[in-house]
């Protein structure tokens, strides 16, 4: 599912509610969580999961065409877990696809 299409299924249930406003609340929510997990903050949603940010460190590559070694320097990769429930309820809706 994109951001739009996200958009479009909001509006569909809340007609009251402009188009605008929902893009409006989507982005600052994201952006929210960007915001937060560029400050190395986790974000805990209960019932869907949480968002942290795990370090690699920096470790010695090879440059794949001349194998030549490089130092590849250390990230911060977002990480998402899920919770209890959204697992629950994926795992549930593959047993019932499968039936």
């Amino acid at each position: 599912m994109t951001k739009s299409e996200l958009i479009k299924l909001m509006s569909a249930q809340y007609p009251h509610v402009s188009i605008r406003d929902i893009e409006l609340a989507t982005r600052h929510m994201l952006d929210y969580l960007s915001d937060a997990l560029r400050e190395n903050e986790r974000i805990e949603i209960r019932g869907f999961g949480s968002f942290s940010l795990h370090i690699r460190p920096e470790k010695q590559g090879r440059n794949p065409k001349t194998g030549e070694p490089v130092w590849v320097p250390e990230k911060r990769v977002p990480h998402f877990k899920p919770g209890k429930e959204l697992r629950e309820q994926v795992d549930y809706a593959r047993a019932d696809a499968q039936r």
